[in-house]
């Protein structure tokens, strides 16, 4: 499903692409793409609660009719609601101190600094709805949520088109579609999420303003350390075009911009694959059942090197078809997102296996130290190698702080998870 829609995806945004350099120019496209990614810096926006919700919904029998899954979805909203209204308030607070020249460089064009603080309204009011998308994993329905996405593309082109063919000069708040986009997309999966859990989620909807009536559930043990990584992980891997933005010019974010757009969508594919993990994991852990990560994750390796060898080995023609020749994919640039997917590939089986209180916490404190590694990579390699080098720092990372202790936990796991296994048996 996710290579479906991803494909969809590619074609239509390569489109949109391509209308926003003719008719808009490259620094309209860079600043495109530096506003269209800022949620990606806000993963943590959710503070957690999207390992709450999919390891409570996975682990339950009947969803539908669990109290306790009721209950943690009306934590879980609640938290969520908060969450939104605090990114809200700090979007107007950068507007008004003037700080978001500053924060995202010389990337954001004059007027940009309004287009930022509409984005990340946006993003506030949807942050609630994206509890939909959280359950439909839960339930092993990550087909339907994924399927949903295939609304966001041509959203964005029918906009874009649309500014284009009325002659609207758009160009700086383009942005601002992608995130319209992504609450339709929302939207359709809090409504399929809720048929799925009839009653459950109008329930918890009702009585999230009842905190004394209706209390929530403890949810802290297993949110605290996913809220630390979700802030952690952001600073480590998607400031790069912050770094760009700062470091270099609008030709070299431009050229971050397309290549990560094309290779998005292998990353965006293996990611979906990784996640359907998820509550494959957490049923197993209920049930007492031994499953190990290590053949998905060698599955997932050579996957993702095959993807990306064949995105590599066409990025220079889809370059010239997006960019009309403007812009040009090097091969260091090429080579960083290769090694990139690879360990994004390996990581993601065994994150999805870590997703227990302990495996959550036991990936703290390298997730912690890999910030000052992919930042100070990243800002040190882009002067030598441009673009590229944000890329390679957080490949580097990634393989250094994630993959090698993830392992060394995976296996000190399954042994001592076997060990219990043959000791109850005896007993």
């Amino acid at each position: 499903m996710k290579i479906l829609v991803m494909g969809l995806s590619g074609v239509l945004g390569i489109v949109t692409s391509r209308l926003i350099i003719q008719n808009y120019g490259v620094e309209n496209y860079a600043q495109y793409g530096l506003l269209a990614s800022l949620p990606t810096l806000l993963p943590f926006a959710d503070l957690g609660i999207a390992a709450v919700v999919i390891n409570t919904v996975a682990g339950s029998v009947k969803p539908d009719e669990d109290e306790d899954v009721r209950r943690t979805l009306t934590s879980a909203l609640r938290v969520l609601v908060f969450s939104g209204a605090i990114i809200v308030g700090l979007s107007l607070a950068l507007l008004l101190l003037g700080w978001w020249p500053a924060l995202l460089g010389g990337g954001l064009l004059p007027g940009g600094d309004v287009v930022a603080t509409v984005c990340l309204v946006l993003f506030g009011l949807t942050l609630p709805l994206s509890i939909g998308a959280r359950v439909l994993v839960g339930m092993n329905r990550n087909p339907s949520q994924v399927g949903v996405q295939a609304v966001i593309a041509p959203l964005i082109l029918l906009c874009v088109g649309g500014t284009v063919v009325l002659g609207i000069g758009a160009g700086g708040a383009l942005a601002i579609f992608s995130y319209f986009a992504a609450m339709v997309s929302a939207v359709l999966c809090l409504v399929l999420a809720g048929r799925a859990v009839s009653p459950q989620l109008t329930r918890a909807i009702r009585a999230v303003p009842h905190l004394r009536r209706d209390p929530g559930v403890r949810i802290r043990d297993t949110a605290w350390p996913m809220l630390v990584q979700m802030i952690a992980l952001p600073i480590a891997m998607q400031t790069d075009r912050i770094l760009i933005s700062h470091r270099s010019d609008s030709q070299t974010l431009a050229q971050y911009n397309l290549a990560f757009q094309l290779f998005g969508i292998v990353l965006q594919t293996i990611s979906a694959a990784g996640v359907a993990l998820w509550p494959l994991y957490a049923k197993s852990r209920a049930l007492g059942h031994i499953r190990s990560p290590a053949r998905p994750a060698a599955v997932f390796l050579v996957g993702g090197l095959l993807l990306a060898s064949i995105m590599a080995i066409l990025s220079p023609w889809l370059a010239r078809l997006v960019s009309g020749g403007v812009i040009r994919l090097d091969g260091w640039l090429l080579g960083g997102f290769i090694a990139f997917v690879a360990v994004q590939a390996v990581k993601y089986p065994l994150g999805m296996y870590m997703t227990d209180r302990r495996g959550l916490r036991a990936q703290v404190i390298p997730t912690l130290l890999m910030v000052p590694m992919s930042v100070g990579l990243s800002w040190w390699l882009i002067s030598p190698i441009g673009a590229a080098g944000p890329v390679i720092g957080s490949a580097a990372a990634v393989a250094v702080c994630q993959i090698l202790p993830m392992s060394w936990f995976v296996h000190r796991d399954l042994r001592a998870r076997r060990l219990e296994s043959v000791e109850a048996t005896v007993r």
